[in-house]
């Protein structure tokens, strides 16, 4: 198996961690303030992975260039807007539809990667994305699309998940635009660079818009700080294989975290699951397989 299909299922093994650890959070903290917990504690882990492997890996420092920046900016960007507007969908009622269409990712990343990076993607791998996506809508919308396709809830998901393939190319982009040395030098600096910059955006939203929840986040440092660190391994993960790889793939393949979710539910929760779940499950297996196998 190679070498980024591995990093991108640990990816997704680690950001289902942290979605479990962030409910914990639910009750203390704003939407808002749990975001940014993400961001203050992981940026520091990072930062010190970076100057680990400068300083006794031996690796040199990547030099950024005005394409990088751009790239790093617009994806740490699209990242925030992206989780913004799927926090919002869960104020509206059609809620499942929203998250059905956000679900557009992979194949939208596949769109921009084909048009900004030149990234090529085969008949055979479109049509495993599709059966991957299919399984994927699916599981989302297991409790039934109630409400109609063209709605609100549908308009933000597929924006949603525009930003959220915005931010993936962007990041592969970004790690590309640093030139030679190993991926891993060059995705970490890249995903250091970003942790700062969206933690320097958050700080001052809070500090504009709701100042005590720097308080809270920062007196909930015991659970925030394991979110950081799970959430700061996840982003490693995924800028690590989309370095290596297109990112629709790796997108494609991190889809891997709904299994994992659902291993969790069942065998921890002792939850049933439908049998449209079970379905989507086997969509989204058969999916990834085909993936690897027709890539």
């Amino acid at each position: 198996m190679e070498l980024w299909v591995l990093i991108a299922i640990g990816a997704a093994f680690f950001q289902n961690v942290r979605s479990a650890l962030q409910k914990h959070l639910k009750g203390q903290l704003s939407t808002t303030g749990a975001t940014f917990s993400r961001f203050i504690f992981a940026a520091p882990l990072i930062l010190g992975v970076l100057a680990a492997l400068i300083t006794v890996g031996g690796y040199a420092a990547p030099e950024p260039t005005v394409r990088f920046a751009g790239f790093a900016v617009l994806g740490g960007l699209s990242q925030i807007i992206a989780t913004a507007l799927l926090v919002h969908l869960f104020g509206l009622r059609n809620f499942a539809v929203g998250t059905t269409f956000s679900k557009t990712e992979t194949v939208q990343a596949a769109l921009f990667g084909v048009i900004v990076l030149s990234d090529t993607i085969t008949p055979m791998a479109v049509v495993a994305l599709l059966i991957s996506l299919a399984g994927v809508v699916l599981i989302s919308s297991a409790n039934g699309l109630r409400g109609g396709i063209l709605n609100k809830g549908a308009l933000i998901g597929v924006a949603s998940g525009t930003a959220f393939a915005v931010s993936g190319i962007s990041y592969r982009g970004a790690s590309l635009a640093l030139g030679g040395g190993d991926f891993l030098i060059r995705a970490t600096f890249t995903l250091a660079c970003v942790l700062v910059f969206q933690t320097v955006i958050m700080l001052v939203w809070l500090a504009w818009k709701d100042t005590p929840q720097i308080g809270r986040v920062l007196k909930s440092w015991r659970v925030s700080a394991w979110v950081g660190v799970a959430g700061g391994l996840a982003s490693l993960g995924w800028f690590s294989a989309m370095t290596l790889q297109n990112a629709a793939y790796v997108k494609a393949v991190g889809q891997v975290e709904l299994l994992f979710s659902f291993a969790v539910s069942v065998l921890i929760f002792r939850e049933r699951s439908s049998g449209r779940e079970v379905l989507g499950i086997a969509l989204v297996s058969l999916g990834i397989l085909a993936l690897l196998l027709w890539r």
